[in-house]
């Protein structure tokens, strides 16, 4: 069975740093993505890995700020976010995808689902 567990969430003041982890099991996936949602709202992409690491990938709103990397062994992902802010509160999951030429920043090209992991930035 292929399941992907997130952890790491929390509460903390804006300027602060989190570190999320993301764990696949029953498969490596190529390609894993973050993306956040808020209530009302559409899961949106935070960013992408691709293989061990050489290519990654960000969404403006996070770019300098946050770092997607594999850890050892490869089923695990991490997302180190720096410098949060409020506007950064949601609900991060992470997705595993199957290999395609151009990497997808949309959910629907993700087939594997985490249950998410809460992130709350305080100002």
């Amino acid at each position: 069975q292929v399941q992907l567990v997130e952890s790491g969430g929390g509460l903390v003041q804006a300027g602060d740093s989190l570190r999320l982890s993301c764990v696949s099991s029953g498969r490596i996936f190529s390609t894993v993505a973050w993306f956040r949602q808020v209530p009302g709202k559409e899961r949106d992409f935070v960013a992408w890995i691709r293989g061990s690491g050489g290519s990654t990938g960000y969404a403006d709103s996070v770019k300098g700020r946050f770092t997607i990397s594999r850890g050892n062994p490869e089923t695990t992902v991490y997302l180190q976010m720096n410098s949060l802010k409020p506007e950064d509160t949601a609900v991060y999951y992470c997705a595993g995808g199957p290999v395609t030429r151009v990497v997808s920043t949309t959910p629907r090209g993700y087939d594997y689902w985490g249950q998410g992991t809460q992130v709350t930035v305080s100002s």
